[in-house]
This record gives C-alpha cells, sequence and structure tokens, in this order.
C-alpha cells in the first residue's frame, strides 16, 4: 500500500505539473472520460469498457467510462457520474488527481480525460444497456514494448496509433488517452496527442 500512495502522490504531481492543451468548446459538445486507477492482488489497474453491442454507435469498441456533460457539470462530475451508471460504481469528485488534454474527435465531441484514484479495490457491476464487458486493466500493460503500435491512416493523415489491452491493440480515441495517460501520468513525459490519427468509422 506504501508503494501504491508513492504512485499516487507522483500522478498527481505530474498531473499538476502538466500544461493541458484546450479546445474551445463552442458550438461542440463536451465529454469527459475517467481513467479510474485502483488496486488488484498487490497490482494498480485502470478500468476499461466494452461497449454494448447494441448501441446504435461504437457498438462493441473498447472504451474508458464516460459520456457527455449533462447541464451545469465539469469534466470531474461528468467522469464520476458515468463511471457510476455505467459502472455501478460510488465515486466522488474527491478522487480526481487531475485531468489531461482536451481532444477533439471525429464525432464532434471535446473529450476531458479524468484521472480518478481508488484507495480500495473496485467491484465493477456493468450497466448492460451500455457495457457488454468490463475489466481492470493493469498499468504495467501500458508499458508494452511495441506501444504505441503505428499504423497507416487508411483514410489518410497522421498515422493511427495504437495501445496494447485485453490482448490486442486498441484505436484512438481510447488509446490516445491511454497513451497520453501512460507518458504524462505515470512517468513524468511530455506527451500530446490532440494530432494522433483517429479510424473514420470511429465517428460513426
Amino acid at each position: 500500500m506504501a508503494d501504491h500512495e508513492a504512485t499516487r502522490e507522483q500522478i498527481a504531481a505530474n498531473l499538476k505539473a502538466h500544461e493541458r492543451h484546450l479546445i474551445d468548446p463552442t458550438d461542440r459538445r463536451r465529454a469527459a472520460v475517467a481513467l479510474l486507477v485502483s488496486p488488484l492482488n498487490g497490482l494498480l489497474t485502470y478500468a476499461l469498457t466494452r461497449r454494448a453491442l447494441t448501441l446504435r454507435r461504437g457498438a462493441g469498441n473498447y472504451a474508458l467510462p464516460g459520456g457527455n456533460f449533462e447541464p451545469g457539470e465539469d469534466a470531474v462530475d461528468a467522469a464520476v457520474r458515468e463511471s457510476n451508471e455505467e459502472l455501478g460504481l460510488a465515486l466522488v469528485r474527491d478522487m480526481a488527481l487531475g485531468m489531461l488534454d482536451d481532444f477533439l474527435t471525429l464525432g464532434g465531441h471535446v473529450v476531458t480525460p479524468v484521472v480518478l484514484w481508488s484507495p480500495t479495490p473496485l467491484a465493477l457491476n456493468p450497466d448492460p444497456t451500455e457495457v457488454h464487458a468490463a475489466f481492470l486493466e493493469p498499468l504495467s500493460d501500458l508499458d508494452h514494448p511495441e506501444a504505441p503500435l503505428s499504423v497507416a491512416n487508411p483514410d489518410g493523415g497522421e498515422p493511427i496509433l495504437r495501445m496494447y489491452a485485453q490482448g490486442t491493440w486498441i484505436n484512438p480515441p481510447t488509446a490516445a488517452f491511454l497513451l497520453q495517460f501512460r507518458d504524462v501520468a505515470l512517468h513524468g513525459r511530455e506527451r500530446r496527442v490532440h494530432g494522433v490519427g483517429q479510424p473514420n468509422w470511429t465517428a460513426r
């Protein structure tokens, strides 16, 4: 637990030192995703979901818990509420350690990733209307030796950077959030991802 507390303090310090890239949200939808860190069997993990197969958009895609702001919310409020709704958790604002860069998706959302910390293990209880499955992925998997895996964008433009999770390679925007979380929050390294290529199908 002492090592975990040191990691929590380091993540908070790294996020505080990070000068966020901000995007003007005027005429765009605001959304937040949660990078939810918690211990499991002596390891630190983050929560990853696979979206419900019945959704009209993004069915079956790997994603972080999150969604659109509701009236009066900020990014932390939205990330906490969406995590609670999607995963059946009882999170609170005080769990937030900081935020990463705003990210503009091809679907037109300005997404703010919020890093949340739980000092105790979490029992995920996914809402089946939104989440097909949920996982607690080891933070160590973010340091896969081939990550980020750069592949040519079939639609042209900047390369797509993929991150390793669940035994496969997942695409931006989720991969972009995970990449910046790894480099900035975990390792204190400069990393910008707002120019990372996104497959066109992520806008559907």
